[in-house]
């Protein structure tokens, strides 16, 4: 393999992965194309061919390396993965790191977990409980029934994304946990109003990445991707109303 091959394949795996782990992680489809195009760009590629998907991306670069695919196998929410991605693609297009140290992180990078521990996600989901509850039912005797329910909800909702590979079930069973939760809190004289301690429960579970992103991609033109993503955002959501409605009606 000649050395121009070998320098069109890294650009190729260079570019894939940092895609792929931006659309993993939350990214809008936009500026995938616009972070992978400035990549194979700065790389040195004198054209770039890219169609992407929030289920894979196919990319060709300069007419001589046969186009790759790389599949979008999970999705998840990590803005600070998506923020590092960009700071290398700043980084190597001012030459501060070269394409092999570029590919390399981003491997490092896809290969660590989530960057927040999960004690400080519990609290960040106590943190987005209690005090929208607060906001939007101006209930404040619930505030702190609401950020352990919520709290609870979310450890829930992490280990099932963790351990069970079925879309759509981390929702279902925490949303119904939160119900249960909920209703016992209020018949054991904790909390006021069961309706107030959901709404503000199940804020953390709410897909609202997923929604904002459906509506940027179909406003830019990605008339596939952004109706997929709403989909994805719709199923989220009948998921986390059916496990609320599930424990509402037989308690």
């Amino acid at each position: 393999m000649s050395a121009s091959t070998e320098h069109d394949q890294l650009i190729l795996h260079t570019a894939l992965t940092a895609g792929r782990i931006m659309i993993e992680n939350g990214s809008e489809i936009e500026r995938v194309e616009d972070t992978m195009t400035r990549i194979a760009t700065n790389a040195g590629a004198r054209t770039s061919q890219l169609f992407v998907m929030i289920t894979g991306i196919l990319m060709a670069i300069n007419g001589e390396v046969g186009a790759q695919i790389q599949p979008v196998k999970r999705r998840t929410f990590d803005l600070e993965k998506i923020a590092v991605v960009n700071e290398l693609s700043r980084e190597f297009a001012v030459q501060q790191i070269t394409l092999q140290q570029f590919a390399d992180r981003l491997d490092h990078l896809d290969s660590v977990s989530k960057y927040f521990p999960f004690w400080l996600q519990l609290l960040a989901a106590a943190l987005v409980s209690g005090p929208l509850e607060v906001v939007f039912r101006h209930n404040l005797h619930d505030f702190w029934i609401t950020c352990l329910v919520g709290m609870v909800g979310w450890a829930v909702y992490y280990l099932i994304s963790k351990y069970v590979e079925i879309r759509f079930l981390a929702e279902f069973a925490s949303a119904a946990v939160i119900g249960l939760l909920a209703v016992w809190s209020h018949h054991l004289g904790l909390g006021n109003s069961v309706d107030d301690i959901i709404i503000g429960s199940v804020m953390p579970l709410v897909p609202g990445v997923p929604i904002t992103n459906s509506v940027r991609d179909i406003l830019a033109g990605n008339l596939v991707s952004g109706p997929a993503r709403g989909v994805e955002a719709l199923v989220s959501a009948a998921a986390i109303g059916f496990g609320i409605a599930m424990v509402l009606q037989f308690l």
